[in-house]
């Protein structure tokens, strides 16, 4: 039996049945996989919707399910889980999400191609949770791109979490994330250390829900001031542990020598202060007197990448507070 090349950490929480399905995907991969259902303490009967979906041939893939004692977070949680991991590739699935049998394979490619490609996404087929079409979905961000797009183009997306696949090095080299949202965390690192690729090819059926993990963070189906307020905060903090988790990247690969472009590493720095300035406006939106909002507005209105944004604020100043949520 050939030995598995990647593996595949299908990480579960409260999805109840939905489990079984994204189970038989990952399943029905076309390359031999190392596949480890990890639930985190889920509440409802996620646990044994897993062990049935397993109770069946498991092909050529070595399986393995484990549960957490209790809740980490999904941050906390991969990371525990790589520290177990020993194949060089890792493709990563969620347990309400469904991934199409050739996905592990064409990723795998993807690594194959270019040893510089640390990170990898692709393409999605949305659904909401009844499972009704919704569309294609694809990340806003290039085919082929490293660290220094972000710094030029001033946002703040990045490959969507559930398409990810990564090189084990990303976490070997810098350690446990810092985050408590892996995709933005995850795809900053890969593009400091070599670069990061999105594939055309729609991999996956992606579950855009309420129970969804982005829905969460975002929530921009409720208009409400407290929402609002909510979302906000979600962000910043987001945003905080993005700033802190590439921080700790850059001083990892600082610390240990390593041959890279200075560009590159001025360039994570840049994206670095981005995050935290991003984080630094939403808090002073929320919580500080107006005339205390300049400060911030004033770095990200000299800084290229958050010019527009900034300036956008900067009309709220004139605004009632309000109207965007605020005291």
């Amino acid at each position: 039996m050939t030995a598995p090349r990647a593996t595949v950490l299908l990480l579960n929480y409260n999805t109840g049945g939905r489990v079984g399905a994204a189970i038989a995907g990952a399943l029905a991969q076309t390359v031999p996989c190392r596949i480890v259902v990890s639930d985190d303490a889920s509440p409802d009967d996620s646990w044994a919707s897993i062990q049935h979906a397993l109770d069946t041939d498991h092909g050529p893939h070595q399986v393995r399910a484990v549960r957490n004692p209790g809740n980490l977070g999904l941050g906390a949680h991969l990371s525990l889980r790589m520290g177990e991991v020993d194949t060089d590739v890792v493709v990563q699935m969620a347990g309400d999400d469904v991934s199409y049998p050739q996905r592990v394979e064409r990723l795998l490619a993807a690594f194959d191609a270019d040893p510089r490609v640390m990170v990898a996404g692709s393409g999605y087929d949305k659904v909401d949770d009844d499972g009704n079409d919704l569309g294609p979905g694809r990340a806003r961000v290039p085919d082929d791109f490293d660290i220094r797009h972000f710094a030029r183009a001033g946002r703040f997306t990045t490959l969507l979490g559930a398409s990810m696949a990564w090189r084990r090095e990303v976490f070997d080299r810098i350690g446990p994330l810092h985050a408590r949202v892996e995709d933005n965390a995850l795809t900053m690192r890969g593009a400091l250390l070599g670069r990061g690729v999105q594939l055309p090819d729609r991999l996956l059926r992606y579950t855009v829900g309420a129970g969804n993990l982005s829905s969460w963070v975002f929530a921009k189906g409720d208009g409400s001031q407290k929402a609002f307020q909510r979302r906000y905060r979600r962000l910043l903090r987001m945003y905080r542990d993005v700033a802190d988790d590439l921080d700790g990247a850059i001083a990892r690969v600082v610390e240990e020598g390593a041959a890279i472009d200075p560009a590159h590493l001025r360039a994570a720095r840049q994206v670095a202060r981005m995050y935290r300035l991003e984080a630094d406006q939403r808090e002073a939106i929320l919580e500080r007197p107006r005339h205390e909002w300049i400060a911030p507005l004033w770095q990200g209105l000299v800084r290229p990448g958050l010019r527009r944004k900034s300036a956008e604020r900067a009309v709220k100043l004139l605004l009632p507070r309000k109207w965007f949520g605020g005291k």
